[in-house]
């Protein structure tokens, strides 16, 4: 039996496989999910059935996989296995430390200007949501960027920087925010002693942060790299350090919404505003897409946070007219109508969803159908009977719902 293909093995055979991999006993697996350890072997043997879909999801959790790679091939489209192996080739690359252990590059060396092309390349493929293509590129872009910083440290590294940056935030996509952790440790100690390339590599330290749970380190981390770059009068700074203070204070506030600190992030984000008044919309320094319209959709998050469905759903009727919402990367728009339809499934309001999560898939369908977060919220919405076919049949092909 091939154990390295688990999506051709029994329900139960997988949770055998997922555990090992995790490095999890049964009784630490029982623990986690608060059954016995006899429970957890009688369906690692086939003994039990799982034919509870909360039941399943709750494994997932715990093993930190999509359900989908629970049910099995039939059950789910090839991007499901393919994200779970993306993560582990990814995993991989950054951990061969061929450069520190000194071995022999199987490449030659990329000069630093074709770095920084490839870099950009990979950044602009990631914002148009293109996920299985940037799952693609970035263990080989990892591997030059290393070696390249190798040869040549000073023009090498800038591109390291943004090439653990972009690894991080597909990570964080892809929902493997401890492996996003590494890449954006490496991020921070190639960085240390320019505060520029620091605040840049800083912002995805406070998203990990944040999805993993240390809210107020995440916003501790995020308010000090803001304040190290910040100009004492907002007109006078140069829009790209003013775009990564206030990229910085927006994830602070959001921090601080998802830490329950209501005031503080409503402060953060009117700090962040009057940044964003200087930079305009349309720019995108530092592959942040800062600027007022950015600044709303934030404002729209924290709102959300706390409960607040009615402003939150007024403000994206209003923001969605400007043309600073054409402007902002495909991936941004789609995370943000994610955010929506999950809005509107705390007001009750399915239908009002499904409607948003149609035009998330339209804008970016990766979000949907390759983003964790995403396809919870379609499951959710596929679940009520008035949810638009359209999406009940997405689900069943995702083997979601």
């Amino acid at each position: 039996m091939n154990v390295n293909r688990p999506q051709i093995l029994p329900v139960g055979r997988r949770v055998a496989y997922w555990r090992a991999r995790r490095k999890l006993s049964q009784q630490v697996l029982a623990d986690r999910l608060g059954k016995s350890k006899s429970w957890v072997d009688k369906v690692e043997r086939g003994v039990r059935s799982l034919d509870k879909v909360s039941t399943l999801q709750d494994i997932a959790a715990v093993l930190r996989i999509d359900t989908a790679v629970l049910i099995g091939r039939d059950a789910q489209p090839a991007g499901v296995s393919e994200r779970v192996e993306g993560v582990e080739r990814i995993r991989a690359a950054l951990s061969t430390y061929e450069i520190a252990l000194e071995r022999p590059a199987a490449r030659r060396v990329l000069p630093a200007d074709r770095l920084v092309q490839e870099v950009a390349h990979v950044w602009t493929t990631f914002q148009h949501a293109r996920y299985p293509q940037v799952i693609d590129l970035v263990p080989e872009l990892v591997a030059d960027a290393q070696r390249t910083h190798a040869h040549d440290s000073e023009a090498g590294r800038v591109p390291l920087v943004e090439a653990y940056r972009v690894t991080a935030s597909l990570l964080l996509k892809l929902g493997a925010p401890d492996v996003a952790w590494l890449a954006v440790d490496r991020a921070m100690i190639t960085a240390t002693g320019d505060r520029v390339l620091v605040a840049a590599a800083a912002v995805q330290l406070g998203q990990v942060l944040r999805v993993s749970g240390r809210l107020r380190v995440a916003k501790s981390v995020t308010l000090t790299a803001a304040y190290r770059i910040a100009s004492p009068v907002a007109e006078f700074g140069a829009p790209a350090e003013l775009s990564l203070c206030g990229t910085l204070l927006v994830q602070a506030a959001l921090a601080a919404a998802h830490d329950g600190d209501d005031r503080t992030a409503v402060e953060l984000v009117d700090e962040a505003a009057e940044m964003a008044a200087w930079v305009g919309d349309g720019h995108d320094h530092h592959r942040t897409g800062f600027g007022p319209t950015a600044v709303e959709l934030a404002r729209i998050a924290v709102a959300v946070e706390r409960g607040d469905v009615e402003e939150a759903v007024a403000r994206h009727e209003k923001v969605i007219t400007r043309d600073g919402w054409r402007w902002l990367a495909a991936e941004h728009r789609a995370a943000h109508l994610i955010d929506i339809a999950r809005a509107y499934l705390h007001a009750d309001d399915p239908v009002s969803a499904g409607r948003i999560l149609m035009e998330a898939d339209r804008i970016a369908s990766a979000e949907i159908r390759h983003r964790p977060a995403g396809r919870d919220v379609l499951a959710q919405v596929a679940r009520d009977p008035a949810a638009p076919p359209t999406l009940i049949h997405l689900a069943a092909a995702l083997g979601v719902g």
